[in-house]
């Protein structure tokens, strides 16, 4: 196979002919994937989610639609990812999707494994992705070569009705949107198909510069470094994928440190507080597209990680067992800190801390955030 040339070194006068040589996908092939991804509109349309994990009610599948690159017309040469949105009947607001968006998740997960024309197309690695929203993935091959293909589930509230114009929708849609109070992003899937309509009918020349911008940015944009700091070791620098699950992160440090402990990972935003990294999440989820330093805490059973804020805006992860005793706590802090313990005053909801008292009893549990101040 030839390998595809740089795009740097093509002049203006032939992106377009690069675009067609190098970027866009076959019919033959695009074809082929989507053979295979019918098979799960299929499974969807006439499969009945319903009596379990707390949904109570029939849901029907109104409609499936795809979306990202396979729905709009953007899709690159070899990139067999599929989105599908899924609008049920159980869903009739925003506040439904919500309360119901996991037990449907969970559900589709347990039917996918009765569906015989899945298996059959090699079905694997079925997960719900935590992100914004969660979604169920997985993979399936197509028929004549096993090419793999990794399908996005996402369920959605039929929020514009059963036909959708290129208009702006209807102003009670975004009154129920807000009321809803949704976290940003979670219900977009409810307005997919305007955001798909949008690139679909506009012209080539516009799909060809979106191909490019793709290309360009798998090529060069999507690896950022990632510095992981550990107490008493050297820091550890990893290239990662900001898209790809946290939990590969967590692979790449035990390959190169061999950790013994269960990993927690941190980061801090600029001016802001520290906060865990979700393994399931991605560092693209916390809002993280450029170089970063994070923190590695091990913790064994039963101990907790808890975070504790500097006086100079700083914070920093520890390890400990909750049934220890605050002192315990501000002996680590000075170690690592080098502020003397008798100094040292930690304040947890308001509460001034006692040195003799656990942290347990004061209702510390992991991932909680403590407040550090020199005495006067």
């Amino acid at each position: 196979m030839a390998l595809t040339p740089e795009l740097y070194d093509t002049p203006a006068s032939r992106l377009d002919s690069f675009v067609t040589q190098w970027l866009q996908p076959s019919r033959d092939w695009k074809e082929e994937v989507l053979e295979a991804v019918r098979m799960v509109q299929k499974f969807l349309r006439e499969e009945h989610f319903e009596g379990e994990h707390g949904l109570d009610q029939e849901a029907r599948v109104l409609k499936v639609v795809k979306v990202g690159s396979f729905g709009n017309g953007t899709v690159l040469r070899r990139t067999s990812e599929v989105e599908l949105v899924v609008f049920l009947s159980c869903f009739h607001s925003f506040r439904e999707e919500a309360r119901y968006h996991q037990a449907v998740l969970s559900l589709m997960w347990k039917k996918l494994w009765c569906c015989r024309d899945l298996l059959a197309l090699g079905l694997e690695n079925v997960e719900i992705v935590q992100g914004v929203p969660d979604a169920l993935v997985f993979t399936i091959q197509t028929r004549k070569t096993a090419e793999l293909v990794t399908v996005t589930v996402v369920p959605a509230y039929r929020a514009l009705g059963p036909s959708v114009s290129n208009s702006q929708p209807h102003p009670e849609v975004y009154v129920s949107l807000i009321e809803a109070h949704g976290y940003p992003g979670n219900f977009s899937p409810s307005f997919s198909e305007l955001q798909r309509n949008f690139v679909k009918h506009r012209p080539t020349k516009l799909k060809s510069l979106l191909r490019l911008v793709k290309h360009w940015y798998l090529q060069r944009a999507r690896d950022i470094q990632v510095t992981v700091e550990q107490w008493g070791y050297s820091d550890l620098i990893l290239r990662v994928n900001p898209y790809e699950p946290i939990k590969k992160v967590k692979e790449k440090i035990w390959q190169s440190w061999g950790c013994v402990g269960l990993q927690h990972l941190s980061f801090q935003e600029p001016g802001g507080k520290r906060q865990p990294l979700n393994s399931q999440c991605s560092l693209a989820y916390y809002g993280v597209f450029s170089n970063i330093r994070i923190c590695l805490v091990e913790t064994i059973s039963p101990e907790i990680q808890v975070f504790v804020n500097h006086p100079n805006g700083g914070s920093h992860a520890y390890a400990i067992d909750p049934k220890s005793f605050i002192l315990g706590l501000k002996q680590q802090i000075e170690d690592k800190q080098g502020l003397p313990t008798s100094q040292q005053q930690l304040e947890f909801q308001g509460q001034v801390l006692q040195d003799w008292v656990s942290l347990w009893s004061y209702g510390i549990r992991d991932s909680d955030t403590l407040i550090l101040s020199k005495k006067k």
